[in-house]
């Protein structure tokens, strides 16, 4: 795509491109760690276990923290979650256990359970250890297709339970968004490849990678070639905004573009707008914008069409967006993009509210922002072509996504599902329970001999 003069690289200096994509969120240091696993309550029924999607005994993790086992602090937490460190790095803490966590009543502060999480993880990946061994051969071949957290979480589980593993996987690389989609800033040093080495490690499990669904494997074959078949294939389309001008230069998916910026060795190389918008309220808006004005942007604004409580970013991401310098404004929905030459230079919005019946509307008033380069982050969509099976027989989808059962069976015998790709909470950490749950659900269905 052709670009204006604008959009352009090297708008920093070396030393500033490192010092704006090093670690957001240092790790503990050793006594930090012992003194905040020391505030810990170890509460019967801990609201923070129930508030974890994976169900990590958080109580007992911490209590090994604080008597210095950090080995069986990570397997308390891997055994449940085997991406324990991404998802300590990339997972809103602060609204699922943190919020719950008692210590807010009585100080206003929470246990910091997410870094004490990532302080006893990365003792464990740092020095090698495997913790995990797998069970006599079952005889018994599943395939994954998608090799992102659910994937990943999928064959991780399967291949402990004995069963051999074939993860089908679209790009080159495994791990899904915690490779191509989050910012660069929460996971540096390659730290998604370094977990990835870690799950393959226990054995078992066979990768075939640049295999597209639909285009190299299909599901109908791999009905046919393995026992069962599961699906993490995430949401591969991006929602259009509807509006004229999409079309011009400079008008570009934020997933995308982040892939790009996580593929970059150099980031200097990679063209940045002097003026950015970037459209939509969750995670990828937060993490396109940031990365923006990192990047040397020098004005960079999110435009959501509600109010922040209703963006799907969590407040301390909004802040964390504000803090970097991104102006977010609320209530306006983009009507018109205007170009000059075929390249972008302003975004026209329309004021919203909500009618007396709660539903969202334009207020007929209008305002425009200049803007060399717009990011598109309102959403992905679910392509279900592939998922047609020769036109046979048919998944059956829901509100745009797979729909599964509480075992994340889907409406097909031997084909499971999880990740973003099914109905229910976009976040790495469900994904992972989604993998998880399914592994377990695919063991029971095998060895009652279904297949």
């Amino acid at each position: 795509m052709k670009q204006s003069a604008a959009i352009a690289p090297n708008r920093l200096s070396p030393p500033e491109y490192d010092k704006n994509f090093d670690e957001a969120k240092p790790p503990l240091e050793p006594h930090q760690a012992l003194v905040d696993s020391g505030r810990c309550l170890f509460c019967f029924d801990a609201p923070c276990i129930e508030a974890c999607p994976t169900g990590i005994d958080i109580p007992s993790f911490i209590h090994k923290i604080g008597t210095g086992n950090l080995k069986g602090a990570a397997l308390d937490i891997l055994s449940e979650n085997i991406m324990g460190g991404m998802c300590a790095r990339v997972c809103p803490t602060e609204v699922l256990c943190e919020q719950a966590c008692v210590r807010n009543a009585s100080e206003g502060k929470p246990v910091r359970i997410g870094l004490l999480q990532r302080h006893a993880t990365d003792w464990l990946l740092s020095r090698g250890i495997q913790p995990f061994q797998r069970a006599p051969a079952s005889g018994k071949r599943v395939a994954v297709v998608g090799g992102g957290p659910a994937g990943l979480a999928c064959a991780h589980r399967l291949a402990m339970l004995g069963h051999s593993v074939a993860v089908f996987e679209a790009r080159s690389k495994l791990s899904g968004l915690n490779e191509y989609g989050v910012a660069a800033y929460k996971t540096p040093f390659g730290f998604a490849q370094r977990e990835v080495d870690f799950i393959l490690a226990i054995g078992g499990i066979e990768v075939r990678v640049n295999q597209v669904l639909g285009r190299d494997v299909t599901l109908q074959a791999l009905r046919r070639e393995y026992d069962a078949v599961f699906l993490g294939i995430g949401l591969g389309g991006t929602k259009a905004l509807g509006v004229s001008g999409e079309e011009l230069a400079g008008v570009e998916d934020a997933v995308a573009y982040i892939e790009r910026l996580r593929q970059t060795k150099n980031l200097a190389t990679l063209p940045i707008g002097r003026r950015v918008v970037a459209i939509g309220g969750g995670n990828t808006a937060v993490d396109v914008a940031v990365q923006a004005r990192r990047l040397g942007a020098e004005d960079v604004t999110i435009v959501y069409r509600r109010g922040p409580e209703a963006m799907s970013a969590t407040g301390h991401e909004q802040e964390f967006a504000q803090t970097n310098g991104v102006r977010i404004k609320h209530w306006a929905r983009p009507v018109r993009l205007v170009g000059s030459a075929g390249q972008l230079t302003a975004a026209q919005f329309e004021y919203t509210s909500l009618d007396a019946a709660g539903r969202l509307v334009g207020t007929g008033e209008t305002f425009s922002l200049e803007a060399d380069q717009l990011f598109k982050a309102i959403g992905q969509v679910l392509v279900p072509d592939p998922l047609q099976d020769a036109a046979k027989q048919v998944l059956e989808i829901q509100d745009g996504k797979i729909a599964v059962d509480a075992q994340r069976h889907t409406s097909l015998p031997g084909v499971w599902a999880g990740g973003d790709c099914v109905t229910g909470v976009d976040l790495t950490v469900q994904a992972v329970q989604d993998g998880k749950v399914a592994a377990q659900a695919i063991d029971r269905w095998l060895r009652a001999g279904s297949r």
